[in-house]
């Protein structure tokens, strides 16, 4: 071989490596079209909804207090016992009220008896008035005589208006007797069950400015629950919002119910300061607002105190074009945002306009169409 065969030989095989090198470069640097995760555009519901913890009690719960001192003598419930309006659940000792009572009743009559032995001794001052003021008229009698008798009789019409007075207290104390006697008998002041008993039999009340608890009744048929809703979510929720939620103790049944009512102000600014509340320090810890929903509780299934995770629904689109928010490009602005497309084979930067975004889905209001494929940026995901 010669040497300028050689060196051909050499030259051919050099651009056969570069050629196979370059081969290699470009396919390890452009994707082919098989390796991008890719989606195809179609129609779904968008829902956007704000999650909230919530916790469950009834819809209706009172403690049953008693109005009078003595001694719990009789309970006539047990604990989880159902009861209705008006029926008897304890008595206390009525004796002291009984006596009270008596005492009350004696000092009426005594009042009543007074009035009587004044309005008596008021005729005979009345006759002995009318004799002197006769005599005086005729010229028989004595004018110190006639004006004591005026005296006498003037002083007791006023012992009259005494005595009924007495008798007005009286009876008014009378009316509170028995209005203590019959708070010896606790009644139901509603349907429901006895949630708790607090007070045992034969233990002594004292009532003072608040009245001891006895039991506590509930209506369960319905429970509240009060959710804690965050400063930064309160302006979108609003009475009549459809919710879902479940409860911690069974997270794979879904309730659903409607937003009731949201509070104005949070509950730390209507506490005193002093109790608990934030006082003139309101910034100084995260504010949240109660709002409350009812969910009917037929089934017993719903415990009071339980933990909800609610996910109220603050917007809502059916059955339109929608788009993997991990296909979102960059954001243009608060509606506009570019992404990438396969057509052809080859890859397309658009730019499209978005509506409602659940986190997963957002509304495609322009830009794509049913069928079109975006390319998922997987390491990309926008609220």
């Amino acid at each position: 071989m010669t040497l300028k065969s050689r060196w051909l030989s050499i030259g051919c095989a050099l651009a056969l490596v570069v050629a196979v090198a370059g081969t290699w470069v470009s396919m390890a640097s452009t994707p082919t079209q098989e390796n991008l995760p890719l989606e195809t555009i179609g129609t779904g519901d968008i829902e956007k909804v704000v999650l909230v913890t919530g916790v469950l009690k009834p819809a209706v719960q009172v403690n049953v207090g008693a109005q009078v001192n003595g001694q719990l003598r009789k309970l006539y419930v047990r604990q989880g016992e159902k009861v209705q309006k008006g029926q008897l659940l304890a008595e206390i000792d009525p004796t002291l009220q009984e006596s009270d009572l008596n005492n009350t009743r004696a000092q009426l009559a005594s009042a009543k008896a007074q009035k009587l032995s004044a309005q008596a001794t008021l005729l005979r001052y009345r006759q002995e008035l009318n004799r002197q003021s006769m005599m005086l008229r005729e010229g028989s009698g004595v004018r110190s005589e006639y004006e004591q008798a005026r005296a006498q009789y003037d002083a007791q019409v006023q012992q009259i208006d005494v005595s009924d007075a007495q008798i007005v207290q009286a009876e008014m104390a009378v009316k509170t007797a028995q209005a203590n006697l019959s708070y010896t008998r606790i009644v139901a002041p509603i349907d429901g069950e006895v949630l708790g008993i607090v007070t045992r039999e034969g233990q002594t009340i004292v009532s003072s400015q608040t009245a001891p608890t006895i039991l506590v009744l509930a209506d369960l048929d319905t429970m509240q629950v009060q959710t804690r809703i965050s400063e930064a979510d309160v302006q979108k929720i609003r009475p009549g919002q459809p919710l879902r939620f479940y409860v911690i103790a069974n997270p794979d049944k879904r309730y659903t119910s409607t937003m009731g009512f949201v509070q104005p102000a949070p509950q730390e600014a209507l506490e005193a300061p002093g109790e608990g509340g934030m006082g003139g320090n309101q910034q100084a810890m995260a504010v949240y607002y109660t709002g409350t929903f009812e969910v009917p509780n037929a089934g017993r299934e719903l415990k009071t105190s339980m933990t909800a995770q609610v996910f109220i629904q603050i917007a809502e689109a059916k059955n339109v074009l929608r788009v993997p928010v991990a296909a979102l490009g960059q954001a243009l602005d608060t509606e506009r945002y570019t992404i990438t497309t396969v057509e052809d084979g080859k890859t397309r930067t658009r730019t499209i306009r978005i509506g409602i975004n659940d986190r997963q889905y957002a509304e495609v209001l322009e830009g794509l169409q049913a069928g079109d494929r975006v390319v998922l940026a997987q390491d990309s995901v926008r609220g």
